[in-house]
This record gives structure tokens, sequence and C-alpha cells, in this order.
């Protein structure tokens, strides 16, 4: 079996599937804070005791605190049930549950105004280019797909003028439909841009 979860974004999700990729059971929980309150009570209900054999997680880019709440999560997990983990794509995640064959960009809120964007082809979801976070009219500028999904959406679309936006959040149900190259990442936090405290000066 494998388990699936994502805290990067207020979805606290996770799914559990069987070796040949069945969807056993899945939980999504939408909270603007605690994810570290909620994972591990959300993995009891939905694993019921079964074991899996290898954890997949997101790893960004989103909330700083809410990266580290799953990472932290799988890791020690993993340690536990001596099984290994790999990192998945959370705007992949998101790019993956989005119906249809055109291209496909994500955008997510992020700090200080800006957005974590990223552009797919799909059949196979490949990315484009690398992640980024941006301005609004930066990253109108940038993506040129016509469906953009994610809690940005809105406002990329608003800036660009035109498309479509679909306000979505990640759900590890879709885990499964991403490339492996999209879901065997380094189990580590994508930050996309650097954070806010900083290093006093020596």
């Amino acid at each position: 079996m494998l388990l699936a979860l994502d805290t990067a974004t207020p979805a606290c999700t996770a799914a559990l599937f069987e070796a040949d990729g069945t969807l056993l059971a899945q939980a999504d929980e939408v909270m603007s804070r605690g994810h570290a309150e909620k994972l591990m009570p959300l993995l009891d209900r939905l694993l019921e005791g079964r074991r899996p054999d290898a954890i997949l997680v997101g790893c960004g880019p989103g909330s700083f605190t809410g990266l580290r709440v799953g990472i932290a999560a799988a890791h020690g997990l993993a340690i536990g049930w001596d099984v290994p983990v790999f990192g998945l794509s959370t705007l992949a995640l998101i790019a993956a549950g989005m119906p249809g064959d055109g291209p496909v960009a994500v955008a997510l809120t992020g700090g200080h105004g800006e957005l974590f964007v990223q552009q797919f082809s799909r059949e196979p979801l490949v990315p484009v280019a690398a992640v980024a976070s941006l301005t609004p009219a930066a990253s109108a500028a940038a993506i040129d797909a016509p469906l953009v999904a994610g809690s940005g959406a809105a406002t990329l679309v608003a800036a660009r003028g035109w498309g479509e936006a679909v306000d979505v959040l990640p759900s590890a149900a879709h885990a499964l439909r991403m490339p492996e190259p999209l879901r065997t990442l380094a189990p580590r936090p994508t930050y996309a841009r650097a954070p806010d405290a900083k290093p006093k000066a020596a």
C-alpha cells in the first residue's frame, strides 16, 4: 500500500492506495491553520490500522509551516514503519486533478502579494518551466495556459484579462495521476522564495 499526503495549502489531504493504484480511502479537510493538530488523527482514521509500504508527501511550494508539518510527519512515519518516503510536487498534484488535455497552469496564493506559479503540458503531465514566486503582473506575463487552477488562479486571470480560473485545492487522491518523475522527488520543502525570517548578523 501507498500513503500520499499534502499539507502545503489549507487542504490537509491524504489518500491510501493499493499496490495496483486502486484508491482505498481518502480524507480531505480544509483549514486555515491547525495542520499539526489535525494531520495525525486524520491519518489514524484513514489507515484504520493498516501499514503502508511507502509514503508520498507534498513538498510545496506553499505555507512554510504546513510544509514542515507534512514532511516531518512523513519522515517520522517512514522511520517508525521502516518504509521509503518520496516527495511530490503540490502544484503538479493540483494540475493532475484537473480534467482535460490542454495546457494547464497552477497558481497558489503566496506571500507578500505574490503567486506560486507553474505551467504544465498534459498527456503526460510535464512542467514546461520551473516553479516561481511572482507578482500577479509577472505571473500574467509568464503564464499563457487558458486554464489556471488553484487559490491564486482568479488573481492571475484578472491580471491577464482572459482565461478560465478554477479555485481548487490539492487532493492526495490524485497523486498517482502524476507521472513518476513528479512523485519521486526528494522529500524536502520546495519554498520557491526566501523565508521572511532572516538570521541575525554576527
